[in-house]
């Protein structure tokens, strides 16, 4: 496995434990929690991510202190408090796709965005208060320093306001330099409109580059004079779980591994070689691919292989 510098990342989010219940009732548990597997994508890949998050003391917080520890993941300081671990209890239906129903909180201590050349915000995290309008503070902080990158990846049961959820959703698109968006997320945020007029609107609206991801149809890639259109790839879908969240964290490698971090490169984001780009987003959509093929948020280690 490549040796990658420390720290160059830093993930703000929720961890917490997904409650599975299979098609045919089965029940398992496994850490889980939108940017916590990003985190675990990029620590698998290789590199040695920061984690912002708060969890509890209690046996579900440890088992996800040890699932990211075991995956390369630093825990930021301050991330483990006295209150129970959030659960997402989610159901999969024959085709493996979820639904989710949560019982969380989220009022993190969060750290400075330091040394850190690439943040990364999405979720719950950025909606849920009180903590979401310290993650936004940091988002506004860090453009400072670093990249800035997004998937909104929202949760209508938990933060059900479409309005005020589509106001916040678009004040970070606009702080950010790479947003990843499912077409999922935009059919909510945006009844009736097209999946390509919205990545439109937001690729305006000031990110150098906009992904959309289309589950097994692939991805849409949008920057300044660009359109990629990436196939998805036939696999046998066990759950989709983390795939999302797998594709994130492929994007994040691909930024880093492209030299593409830190502040003093946004101006470079914009004039990204298409082959760079069709580079990028391929490793991201056959990351995301690989995690679907295995039970719950769970990216194959880069060691397995990715093709």
């Amino acid at each position: 496995m490549h040796a990658y510098q420390d720290g160059r990342v830093l993930v703000v989010g929720e961890a917490l434990t997904d409650v599975v219940t299979t098609a045919d009732g089965t029940h398992r548990e496994h850490p889980g929690g939108s940017p916590a597997n990003v985190a675990v994508t990029l620590g698998r890949i290789g590199h040695r991510p920061r984690f912002a998050t708060s969890i509890g003391r209690d046996d579900r917080g440890r088992r996800i202190h040890e699932w990211l520890t075991e995956s390369g993941v630093e825990l930021v300081p301050g991330s483990e408090g006295s209150g129970a671990t959030s659960v997402a209890a989610s159901r999969l239906g024959p085709d493996g796709a979820a639904t989710y129903e949560f019982a969380l909180s989220w009022a993190p201590s969060l750290p400075r965005a330091g040394v850190a050349s690439i943040v990364h915000v999405g979720s719950i995290s950025t909606l849920l208060e009180p903590g979401a309008g310290d993650v936004l503070r940091l988002v506004e902080e860090a453009r400072a320093t670093a990249i800035v990158t997004y998937d909104p990846n929202l949760r209508p049961s938990i933060c059900p306001d479409r309005p005020a959820v589509r106001r916040r959703v678009e004040r970070l698109v606009q702080l950010a330099d790479v947003v990843k968006v499912s077409d999922e997320d935009l059919a909510w945020l945006y009844p009736g409109d097209s999946f390509g007029a919205v990545l439109g609107r937001w690729s305006d609206a000031g990110p150098a580059i906009v992904v959309g991801t289309r589950g097994a149809r692939g991805a849409v890639l949008l920057a300044p004079g660009v359109e990629l259109d990436v196939p998805g790839r036939t696999v046998q879908v066990v759950d989709t779980i983390g795939a999302g969240d797998a594709f994130m964290g492929g994007l994040i490698h691909g930024l880093l591994a492209a030299d593409l971090d830190g502040a003093d490169r946004r101006t470079l984001l914009r004039t990204v070689p298409v082959p760079t780009l069709e580079e990028i987003v391929s490793f991201a959509r056959d990351i995301a691919a690989a995690t679907v093929e295995r039970p719950g948020a769970n990216p194959p280690w880069f060691s397995q292989g990715t093709a």
